[in-house]
């Protein structure tokens, strides 16, 4: 049968991602899309440690801090609005007392700086080639933490300036870690403030300096969510309301193409199994506190105990939290 579509083919990865294989993932929001799938699924990975980042610089910068190893002070850190701030870090950071910022920074920092010692494979979103400068000393920022749009200047990168960066950047990163295989991505998220040319321009300077990265790095490849959405779905029913943001019928369909490509089949039972207890959890009966419900919740918690012992990092405390409630409910 005809397909009345373009198929974006994916090669399968050479790297699998199992219960073992640690991963990263930074970037846009759209890196958290995909990163919360691995989460709910119970995969040993960190996303976005720093918060989301949108633009090449912001995220080169984060890798290189988690590279040093280098923790924040005081000297960090900014205060205005109530908060104590970095601008390095997404506004998911700040915090109205100096030293609880500094310590929710630090604590990001150092498990995120574990997770890519020992990761298989780093997943890089970039969202936009355009950045916020300070016109003060000409940072480029992470995230502008509400201050007016006079204090800075918008720049638009260029392609030889992103590929400069991070192949001086891959390179520190297959020191720090010589089994790192890394994925870059584009997000199909549209920014719509650049206008529809601008926007096309600055997706355009990405995907050039990601294919010239690919060209000169062994250890690069591409996975095109974007080209899935623009080329292969091609329909605004797979965007939210803002007709920007993709929607969660269209980042399952990506996911799909993800798990083809990146999933082991090893991990296949496994993540069946976990999808199974978390179906099993979030289930609301007629009647929690009947008998036959709570003896459905404790045969779950054997599974989640089996499941443990395969996997004894797996967090399940919501899912165990969850059915304490249940089961206490029985007896208040």
């Amino acid at each position: 049968m005809k397909l009345f579509r373009t198929v974006v083919e994916i090669p399968e990865s050479r790297t699998k991602l199992d219960y073992e294989t640690g991963s990263m993932w930074i970037g846009s929001c759209f890196t958290e899309n995909i990163g919360s799938r691995l989460k709910e699924l119970k995969f040993p990975h960190e996303v976005n440690p720093f918060g989301i980042l949108y633009n090449p610089a912001s995220i080169n910068n984060s890798l290189k801090i988690l590279t040093d190893g280098r923790m924040f002070t005081e000297k960090d850190l900014r205060y205005g609005n109530g908060l104590w701030y970095s601008f390095s870090h997404h506004s998911s950071y700040s915090h109205p007392e100096r030293d609880a910022c500094l310590e929710r920074i630090n604590e990001s920092i150092t498990r995120a700086a574990g997770m890519l010692k020992k990761a298989k494979l780093l997943f890089i979103t970039f969202g936009t080639a355009r950045v916020f400068q300070l016109k003060e000393n000409g940072e480029i920022v992470s995230n502008c933490h509400k201050i007016p749009a006079s204090h800075f200047d918008r720049v638009l990168l260029d392609v030889e300036e992103i590929v400069e960066s991070y192949s001086s950047l891959i390179n520190r990163l297959k020191e720090f870690n010589p089994d790192l295989r890394i994925v870059f991505t584009i997000s199909p998220v549209r920014h719509w403030k650049d206008g529809a040319h601008g926007n096309q321009i600055s997706k355009s300077i990405l995907l050039l300096a990601v294919s010239r990265l690919e060209e000169l790095f062994d250890n690069v490849s591409y996975f095109p969510a974007y080209e899935i959405i623009m080329d292969e779905l091609r329909d605004y029913r797979f965007y939210d309301e803002d007709m920007l943001h993709i929607n969660k019928q269209g980042v399952d369909y990506i996911w799909e193409k993800f798990q083809e490509a990146y999933l082991s089949p090893s991990s296949k039972p496994v993540i069946k199994e976990i999808t199974a207890i978390r179906l099993g959890t979030q289930h609301r009966p007629f009647n929690p506190t009947s008998r036959q419900h709570q003896m459905f919740m404790l045969k779950i918690l054997e599974r989640i105990a089996a499941v443990e012992k395969l996997i004894p990092d797996a967090d399940f405390s919501n899912e165990k939290n969850t059915i304490e409630k249940i089961l206490e409910e029985k007896h208040g």
